[in-house]
């Protein structure tokens, strides 16, 4: 996930992917953000936070411990606004999502 300096709230966005990068996927060890994980981050003007991600496999059976470990995550950084977790399955997580570190974390 990319953020533009031009972007409107372009610091919250990067304080949320700072929050996020704690967030572990509890099968790989590795955090949701250098998986390829998380797709978008949302904030809203009436104190909304939305994060659009996907998992590994529609079927991950540690789905709702990641999505939990979001919303605390993000809760913790903007105890203000109201945190959810959209997950999408397009486009389709694969191994090409995966950063540099996470490759490396991987052994990839």
């Amino acid at each position: 996930m990319e953020i533009s300096v031009n972007e409107p709230f372009y610091n919250e966005k990067l304080k949320a992917l700072s929050a996020l990068y704690g967030v572990m996927d509890p099968e790989l060890m590795v955090n949701i953000v250098d998986l390829g994980l998380v797709y978008g981050l949302r904030f809203e003007e009436e104190g909304a936070l939305l994060v659009t991600m996907t998992l590994s496999t529609p079927h991950c059976p540690l789905g709702e411990a990641i999505t939990t470990g979001v919303k605390n995550a993000l809760s913790k950084v903007f105890p203000e606004r109201t945190v959810g977790v959209e997950i999408v399955w397009e486009p389709a997580w694969d191994l090409e999502m995966l950063t540099a570190e996470g490759r490396w974390q991987l052994g990839r």
